[in-house]
């Protein structure tokens, strides 16, 4: 992936930058010695690293505005960071960058049962929005594979999803409002505790923007009440196609289970000796979750198995107990880190119509052939948002280069089938020289028009989303 050169005017003033910044933060909230630094020189796409200019880790919304309005001041781009578990390079840093990490941002400042929300600052992890509020029966619904780590941050910059959001949506379902700073260091208060807001839809611009628009320090977060109960059932399949037909069957009948999740046997292996969930041996498996009371669970069950007997699987098998859903989804949850524990991969993020999945399924096994890498594939399938992990070997000269060829071609088919480039990962680096491939260039330029106008000087995330020679224009105008 090419990066931008670094800017000389800016790695000239590297010391007076951090003159200025160290009077506005503490000694523990600016990162400058190279060896701390190298902690944040990357995200989760650790094939690609560079050392940033320094690390700066505020504690309030003020604090932001202080360092960008500073780094505005001095044309120094900023690159921002939640708990740097992107997918897509979404975090990288450029050489003459700063972080800005919101990771010591961790206060619940606001819970609001009546109306169902709760106001956060925006470095608490996933999971631990939940924590806050199971106990009195509600929980928030978005839940990344990552959501022990992951921030909210980052979820709302990427607009992510997770197993569940077949049936509750991703984070723009779920997010209410924030509090932006943008790069000259302006606070914005956009949306808030309510349904919704007059006058442009501002707040579905600055989720999913990938932190080209702003910094989000504070956000309000629709919460729910939890379900009266859940309960998955295990069905597996002779092959990946017929579990794909399966899907397809299942969302055509009307049920709307609260998740749909796919593994194929490379992935069904891993996750098993990692965690022991009992799944079965074969080709593809898919877990199918509802949720409701006890009649309503039962009466939902019976028409997804119905469905999947008619395509012979070689087991149907529904979770007995909260131990044994547990189990489950341990080792669906733990799909990438068990993955991680066998090979190198690079994980994918396609969406594609659920119509499709068979043929998409089909075409990526016939690809892995043409190319010599394994694929293993674990994805949300109710929604279509695919999860190929092409397994790669990175001490092996032109491995990751090959890689990195088979996966465009994979989000290629997934755009030629009628999906998009990304689901939940964002575009980042990863996809940025891909753009062209779904979108023309008036619809790159209207894109670019918005970042014109919340950061002019295109200093906010350098190097994502847009392809390099786009954004270089830009920036020179």
């Amino acid at each position: 992936m090419e990066m931008p050169i670094p800017n000389a005017s800016v790695m000239s003033k590297r010391d007076r930058v951090l003159v200025r910044l160290a009077q506005v933060l503490s000694a523990e909230a600016l990162i400058t010695d190279e060896a701390e630094c190298r902690a944040y020189d990357c995200d989760a796409l650790t094939a690609y690293r560079c050392l940033p200019l320094a690390v700066t880790l505020p504690t309030s919304t003020q604090e932001v505005s202080d360092i960008l309005r500073i780094c505005h001041q001095e044309d120094v781009p900023v690159v921002p960071r939640g708990s740097g578990t992107s997918l897509a390079g979404g975090a990288l840093p450029t050489a003459d960058s700063i972080i800005l990490g919101v990771a010591r941002m961790r206060d619940m400042l606001e819970v609001n049962y009546p109306d169902r929300y709760v106001r956060v600052q925006t470095g608490m992890t996933n999971l631990s929005v939940t924590g806050e509020v199971e106990s009195d029966g509600f929980f928030y619904a978005p839940d990344p594979s990552s959501q022990l780590a992951c921030a909210i941050a980052g979820n709302i910059a990427m607009n992510s999803g997770g197993a569940h959001c077949l049936k509750y949506g991703v984070t723009t379902n779920n997010l209410l409002g924030v509090t932006i700073v943008q790069m000259d260091g302006t606070v914005l208060e956009v949306g808030g505790a309510f349904l919704d807001a007059a006058g442009y839809d501002l707040l579905g611009v600055i989720c999913g923007s990938e932190g080209q628009l702003g910094v989000v320090t504070e956000a309000t977060l629709r919460i729910l009440p939890k379900p009266e109960g859940a309960r998955p059932v295990l069905m597996g399949f002779d092959s990946n196609e017929v579990a794909g037909t399966c899907v397809s069957d299942i969302i055509k009948a009307g049920v709307l289970p609260v998740a749909i999740e796919f593994m194929d046997r490379p992935c069904i292996r891993a996750c098993e000796d990692f965690a022991k969930a009992g799944y079965p041996d074969c080709e593809a498996l898919l877990i199918v979750e509802v949720e409701g009371s006890d009649a309503e669970i039962d009466d939902q069950l019976d028409v997804i198995k119905n469905i999947a007997r008619r395509h012979n699987p070689v087991e149907l098998r529904e979770s007995q107990s909260d131990e044994e859903s547990k189990k489950i989804w341990l080792g669906r949850k733990s799909a990438f880190g068990a993955m991680g524990q066998i090979n190198d991969y690079m994980c994918l993020d396609g969406t594609i119509p659920v119509s499709s999945l068979p043929y998409v399924l089909r075409r990526i096994g016939e690809m892995s052939k043409e190319f010599g890498l394994d694929v293993a594939n674990v994805f949300h399938a109710g929604d279509g948002n695919m999860h190929p992990l092409i397994l790669f070997d990175a001490n092996k000269p032109g491995d990751l280069e090959l890689c990195e060829e088979f996966g465009a071609e994979i989000l290629k088919l997934c755009v030629e089938a009628g999906g998009c480039l990304t689901g939940e990962h964002g575009v980042g680096i990863e996809k940025r020289d891909l753009m062209d491939v779904q979108f023309a260039p008036e619809d790159l330029d209207a894109q670019m028009r918005v970042k014109d106008v919340f950061d002019p000087k295109w200093l906010l995330n350098p190097a994502k989303v847009f392809p390099l020679t786009a954004s270089a224009t830009r920036r020179a105008a």
